[in-house]
């Protein structure tokens, strides 16, 4: 009797999976060709104060938002609903946005006046360029009013995702993407007319975007019942119980973004364009992390949620491997294949306008840096929600205390001899540093987790993988990556070596009998049957 629910359970996690990463891979797609459009239309100069400004807000939306929601909310929100009913539920959401309101208008004010400081914090040697400097203070005190609106959506987000309805806040992220594609494209030329500065068009292209996440997200709430008036609900005790889950969840998140921080400090010392090569590779090997990992791990979370407050241990450790297992079926081959694909991915994405072959060549090292740890931060993202699940916040800040040492050690060693590749060699080790520690942490949580049935997942994507490399490699040979992302042949390969590349892995994947092949053809034929 129990098998069936366990199949079921897990062909819910691969549909709501897909439901997730297709709207994660519009966004990802728009955010290519937003990146493709801001790498064509402004200078290195303007870019790196951007992306820097831009991620001062958007590490504290993770912070107080996203990152809050996912590990906090959703858990909270899921075993109030199961001990009190709705009713006492929606009555905690309405409570807690009011005091997430509160907190991020706050936060938001702060930055605003504080934006010399912070920016110090993050570029000191900005410092070396008085107009740069103040451009980025600048560009930073427009866009910390994102937090409030994304920190908002956010909620929103969660609890879209609380009640299993995937489809909105899934989708809704691709609106920043083309905000600031028409910021970059329509505001830009106006803003010069005025006698602006053009970059500024993309700081109101964000605002917007951020607005327009929490318009999109109306309509299901409103078919969830779940538009409420906020009330600032701090003495709520399941409000006061998330803020607590919060306080470590923070700190464990708050070790990453200072990852980001200091890569970004770091770069600050290295020629114009350090954090611009960082940051376009980092986007690049994002693609695949966003669209498929976070989707699998928002996907697990409340099957994972449900498991845990009916006290079923045994099957919330088999969704758990199934997760990973699904997580690393897309992992291995897209780290595989990106950093093959690292130069021609550079070229036809950001190899146009202002952005030359010797930028084109810097971001390519980046990339092949970072695209290695893939697999590595796809599996942290897929085990985490584990120990969020058990409403326990604080073991995974112990993994990322591992992943910030290790960053600062090889980011110091690697800097001088490597530059901002350097940087990027650092991020993948401290990746891998976080995963053994979550893996160890989490084995003696919760005992054996059964990792057998992983391994020999894991050997047989690696093989399917190996042998997909082989094409790849073999298919980007022949390009002529030196003419640019526009040249029709670069395009007419890269195209051809993708989908053959995609063909190969599919096709070992099947002769090798891997299971999670079967569970996304039955996802589908279910999709299609519906």
């Amino acid at each position: 009797m129990s098998a069936k629910p366990d199949r079921t359970s897990g062909g819910e996690i691969v549909r709501r999976a897909g439901v997730v990463a297709t709207g994660t891979l519009s966004s990802r797609i728009l955010g290519a060709v937003r990146d493709a459009v801001v790498a064509a239309v402004f200078a290195l100069g303007a870019t790196d104060a951007f992306w820097l400004a831009f991620t001062i807000p958007n590490a504290l939306r993770v912070l107080l938002g996203e990152g809050a929601v996912s590990a906090a909310f959703v858990p909270v929100f899921t075993e109030v609903r199961e001990r009190e009913g709705m009713a006492r539920a929606k009555e905690f959401y309405r409570n807690l946005i009011g005091a997430m309101a509160v907190v991020l208008l706050v936060v938001t004010l702060f930055g605003i006046v504080g934006a010399p400081w912070i920016v110090k914090g993050y570029a000191w040697g900005f410092q070396r360029d008085e107009a740069l400097f103040a451009t980025t203070v600048a560009l930073t005190r427009l866009l910390f009013p994102y937090i409030f609106l994304m920190g908002i959506s956010a909620l929103m987000m969660g609890a879209l995702y609380a009640s299993k309805r995937f489809a909105a806040p899934a989708f809704a992220p691709a609106l920043l993407n083309i905000s600031l594609i028409a910021g970059a494209l329509l505001l830009a030329p106006l803003f010069l007319q005025f006698g602006w500065p053009a970059i500024f068009a993309l700081a109101v292209g964000a605002l917007l975007g951020g607005a327009l996440q929490i318009v999109a997200q109306l309509p299901s709430l409103r078919k969830e019942n779940l538009i409420v008036r906020p009330r600032i609900g701090f003495s709520d005790i399941y409000v006061r119980k998330c803020a607590r889950l919060m306080v470590p969840l923070l700190a464990g998140l708050g070790v990453y973004q200072l990852n980001v921080l200091l890569s970004r400090l770091f770069a600050s010392f290295l020629p114009t364009g350090s954090v611009s090569y960082l940051y376009y590779g980092q986007r690049l090997a994002e693609i695949p992390q966003g669209m498929f990992a976070l989707a699998i791990a928002s996907a697990a979370l409340p099957s994972l949620s449900d498991a845990v407050a009916k006290g079923d241990e045994e099957e919330a450790k088999r969704l758990f491997r199934h997760a990973l297992r699904l997580s690393l079926f897309v992992a291995v081959p897209a780290t595989v294949a990106l950093v093959v694909l690292a130069e021609p991915a550079t070229t036809m994405f950001f190899g146009r306008g202002q952005y030359d072959s010797a930028a084109v060549h810097q971001t390519t090292r980046s990339l092949v840096w970072q695209a290695g740890g893939i697999w590595a931060v796809a599996s942290v993202r897929t085990i985490v929600p584990m120990f969020h699940a058990h409403n326990d916040t604080r073991t995974p800040v112990i993994a990322s205390a591992c992943n910030l040492v290790a960053f600062v050690t090889l980011s110091l060693l690697l800097m001088g001899p490597m530059q901002h590749a350097g940087l990027a060699a650092a991020t993948t080790a401290a990746a891998i540093a976080q995963l053994v520690a979550l893996l160890w942490l989490l084995r003696r949580r919760s005992g054996d987790l059964g990792m057998a049935e992983v391994t020999a997942s894991a050997f047989r994507v690696l093989a399917a993988s190996a042998v997909m490399g082989g094409v790849v490699w073999l298919g980007a040979g022949l390009g002529e990556w030196d003419a640019g992302g526009n040249d029709p042949r670069n395009l007419a390969v890269f195209a051809a070596t993708t989908a053959a590349g995609l063909l190969t892995y599919l096709a070992a994947a099947s002769a090798l009998g891997s299971p999670e092949l079967r569970d996304l053809r039955a996802a589908i034929q279910r999709r299609v049957r519906a």
